[in-house]
């Protein structure tokens, strides 16, 4: 044996010898035949699956968008919505599949006025929109997929009649809301309380959801003609069949909702029937050397390109990405670009918005003059010639024991930091939240989705169906005249958010998470990590996360808290003093807790992805 050896004078293969980075708590995923990362392992699988099959990025997509409705009832469902953002290798072309869901036609200010209602109750009947998130999975598939509506559905179809592990996160959601389903919800009762309160890791199966896959299926089977035919009647089973019926049937019975009264729904089986998922180009804002993609504003996606665009006027790139310099910049210029999302945003088919104006270098070098070396407790939108108009503005805490009734922003529970130790919130267990995912495949084509609603706290399971209808009309304003006002017909300002990147021209990134108001704040920072600080795509997940609730809430009961600044335990005591002593209202909460991250790019053949290890959920997987 060498002298060498016997000391242990050798050069390691592995570690910051060998070439490696930073310790990261996943390895980045990489590889050339594909890559798949999402909120959940089992979703990841399915995906994962299909590109092992032959599929392509959509047929993929499709798969973990219905297998995380099954895996994740809690955070999303068969009766909600979803935005897709996704590039095209074929045609090198970009685009924006909306599948948001528009108010009922009976759903007017007037409607809840006469109710007595000056807000629009967060759980029940009354908040739901059309289910757009399975009309824009088929129209997806039909189009830029390759395979079969079964294809996509057996993985989803699996978890639901085999079962799944139910994970601590969903069995504390259902024990905060047992009540409600055992008094109020006897329909959500007998899905999720048929044994008791399921505990966590037992096997749960949804066998009347996978009976609804399963007659989609054989719907689709049984139609002559080509794929897209198949499709088509698959889609028509949804939206002018046997699930329109049952939807209008069910919601003319009142039930109990965050109003503390019982209220009847207002869509019908028509608002259905009549309603189109439809494509649009994504707006986009060049940053060095990417170029940033969102979709338009009847999302809250712009708000993270104003963000960048003020951003521009300082050099991220020499502030510590933990240090206070860089977290109280980016927080300053996302309250003003926050702000501009309430004054300014709402469906662009029924209202102008200003977005060149708001995406204008002159804009947001106006704009950037108010940020100052101490916090703002100011709510400042801008002021635009012929847009401007009052806010509402109710400033408080939202703990107004809704949590009961089944409300809940759907944005990540927190848990508080308190003499040291962890301690979930009260609320915690019961808020919603929301599930992503990303994927490429080895032809180019990258896809990203942030599927939301119908969550199993949102409203009474639809009976035989094993499903429950969404609340995204919560997100509108009773009061007329504002961009975000309740209209017939008009989609809600939703939260949902998906992000695109193209770098010196070339696709590169998706990414995005849960979260709520939340969703273009904790993108945005990990973004600027990634680009001014060359943190891999896992680097910059695993990173101690910050975020602001300054803005008015998105979700009932609509209050903002002025000055707040929630950030993650890992931040060294030094920084949060630095920031207090700026004036930021800080909250400490668990060092792992915010955002639920994933994100996959390439670059040439190689392509890499990553997951939040956060609530020990998220996944990516390649190869």
């Amino acid at each position: 044996m060498s002298s060498n050896l016997a000391l242990g004078n050798f050069r390691l293969s592995y570690g910051p010898d060998a070439g490696e980075g930073a310790f990261t708590t996943r390895p980045e995923i990489v590889g050339a035949f594909g890559v798949v990362a999402s909120t959940h392992w089992l979703g990841t699988a399915a995906g994962m699956r299909i590109l092992e099959k032959g599929g392509n990025a959509f047929d993929a997509a499709v798969a973990i968008g219905f297998a995380l409705q099954v895996v994740e009832p809690h955070l999303n469902g068969f009766g909600g919505e979803v935005p897709i953002i996704f590039h095209d290798a074929k045609s090198g072309r970009a685009r924006v599949l909306c599948g948001q869901g528009v108010a009922p036609a009976g759903a007017t200010i007037e409607t809840f006025a006469k109710l007595g209602l000056d807000i629009i109750p967060g759980s029940g009947f009354l908040p739901a929109c059309v289910p757009g998130s399975f009309g824009a999975w088929m129209r997806l598939l039909r189009d830029y997929g390759t395979m079969d509506v079964g294809d996509v559905l057996e993985s989803a179809i699996t978890y639901a009649r085999d079962g799944y592990v139910m994970l601590p996160r969903i069995a504390a959601a259902i024990q905060t809301v047992a009540p409600l389903f055992q008094e109020e919800w006897p329909t959500s009762a007998d899905v999720y309380l048929k044994d008791g309160i399921p505990p966590a890791g037992a096997l749960f199966a949804n066998p009347d959801l996978a009976s609804t896959y399963e007659r989609i299926v054989r719907v689709a089977d049984e139609t002559r003609g080509t794929r897209e035919q198949k499709i088509e009647a698959a889609r028509k089973a949804f939206y002018q069949g046997f699930v329109a019926e049952a939807i209008d049937q069910f919601v003319r019975t009142p039930v109990m909702d965050t109003s503390g009264s019982r209220h009847a729904g207002i869509i019908s089986g028509q608002d259905l029937s009549l309603w189109q998922e439809t494509y649009e180009d994504p707006l986009s804002l060049s940053y060095g050397a990417f170029q940033v993609l969102k979709p338009g504003p009847w999302t809250q996606g712009p708000v993270f390109l104003q963000q960048l665009a003020l951003l521009k006027g300082f050099d991220l790139s020499l502030m510590d990405p933990l240090g206070a310099d860089f977290i109280h910049t980016v927080t300053e210029c996302s309250k003003l670009a926050f702000a501009d999302r309430e004054k300014y945003y709402g469906d662009p088919n029924f209202v102008d918005v200003p977005m060149a104006r708001l995406l204008s270098e002159e804009y947001a070098n106006a704009r950037r003059e108010l940020v100052g070396s101490a916090a703002s407790l100011d709510f400042r939108p801008g002021s635009i010639e012929g847009f401007d108009h009052a806010v509402p503005y109710a400033i408080g805490d939202a703990e107004d024991g809704s949590a009961a009734l089944g409300a809940g922003e759907p944005t990540v529970a927190r848990s508080t930091a308190v003499s040291g130790e962890p301690a979930i919130s009260r609320r915690g267990a019961v808020r919603g939240d929301t599930v992503h995912l990303d994927v490429i495949d080895r032809h180019g084509n990258i896809v990203s989705a942030t599927p939301s609603g119908g969550w199993l706290q949102s409203s009474p399971v639809i009976p035989g169906l094993g499903f429950a209808l969404g609340t995204r009309a919560q997100m509108f304003w009773l009061k007329p005249g504002l961009p975000s006002s309740l209209a017939s017909g008009k989609r809600p300002r939703t939260t949902l958010s998906v992000s695109l990147v193209y770098r010196d021209g070339e696709p590169y990134a998706s990414f995005g998470t849960p979260g709520g108001d939340q969703q273009d704040q904790w993108s945005s920072v990990f973004f600027l990590r990634h680009v001014h600080h060359n943190l891999n795509l896992q680097g910059a997940i695993d990173a101690p996360m910050f975020h602001n609730d300054h803005m008015p809430s998105s979700f009932f009961p609509r209050r903002a808290k002025p000055g707040s600044l929630t950030m993650e335990g890992r931040f060294s005591m030094e920084v949060q003093k630095e920031l207090a002593d700026r004036g930021h209202r800080i909250e400490i909460v668990d060092g792992w807790s915010l955002g639920r991250l994933s994100a996959v790019s390439k670059r040439g053949r190689v392509l890499r992805a990553a997951a939040n290890p956060r609530y020990m959920q998220g996944y990516a997987f390649g190869r």
